[in-house]
């Protein structure tokens, strides 16, 4: 389950990636903190998974 775990996160960190640029086209800091708190929150799970990839080896 690994490999769809890691496809949620790049999933999640796209989403953030859109959110934080809409805010940024609509000058909606809101929006924008958002954005950046979901691709933060999505690059620190998917360090987890890499943390798991690198002890299950």
């Amino acid at each position: 389950m690994g490999w769809l775990d890691k496809l949620r996160n790049k999933k999640d960190e796209t989403q953030g990636a859109a959110k934080e640029q809409a805010g940024k086209a609509t000058s909606d800091k809101k929006m924008e903190r958002k954005g950046k708190t979901a691709q933060t929150k999505s690059n620190l799970k998917q360090a987890g998974e890499k943390t798991k990839d690198a002890f299950d080896k």
